[in-house]
């Protein structure tokens, strides 16, 4: 983890949270950046060969952070996470860039075995709080998930869902909806 990726994570908190006051508390008391950065170190043990210790680190990032991501799951730059707790990541889980999750997201798995089991997130991809992306399927580039949908199957670019099972919303829905679901 580079001295860039560590101000590049600060300056993204400070895009996507209003509450954040500065550099230092940001970098001081953000648990969710916490997290990401224990996943960082913790994904590089991974691909190491010390699965051991990269499982045993995450499970001390959980117990210290309340999210948990598996030290197989890619994560790309800039990913964000707002108050975090109960956030949970796949082993198989790809998560592009410029990504932010709410409370209590899960990208999880539906099938056992050494398979690609979670999902493919896209960049800019936005998802709203409890909700739950499930399977090997893909979500397109800013796709908008709401609050508590259940995502079962992939979408294209630009899609906004919603729901359980979750669905597209038409165009032309009022924006006002969009905002308070997500």
């Amino acid at each position: 983890m580079g001295l860039l990726h560590v101000r590049e994570d600060i300056e993204n908190a400070k895009r996507h949270d209003p509450a954040a006051r500065g550099s230092l508390t940001i970098a001081l008391t953000y648990s969710t950046l916490h997290a990401v950065w224990a996943h960082r170190v913790n994904h590089r043990l991974w691909h190491a060969g010390a699965r051991s210790l990269a499982r045993a680190g995450s499970q001390w990032a959980r117990f210290m952070t309340g999210v948990e991501i598996h030290p197989g799951a890619r994560i790309g730059r800039r990913f964000f996470i707002d108050h975090g707790m109960g956030v949970v990541i796949g082993e198989t889980a790809e998560v592009g860039d410029d990504v932010m999750l709410y409370h209590g997201v899960t990208l999880g798995g539906t099938a056992r075995g050494a398979v690609k089991r979670h999902p493919t997130i896209g960049d800019r991809v936005l998802v709203g709080a409890g909700a739950k992306v499930l399977g090997a399927i893909s979500l397109g580039d800013d796709v908008k998930v709401g609050a508590n949908a259940v995502v079962l199957h992939s979408f294209p670019a630009g899609t906004t869902l919603v729901g359980i099972p979750a669905v597209p919303v038409e165009r032309g829905t009022p924006t006002g909806l969009i905002e308070y679901v997500i």
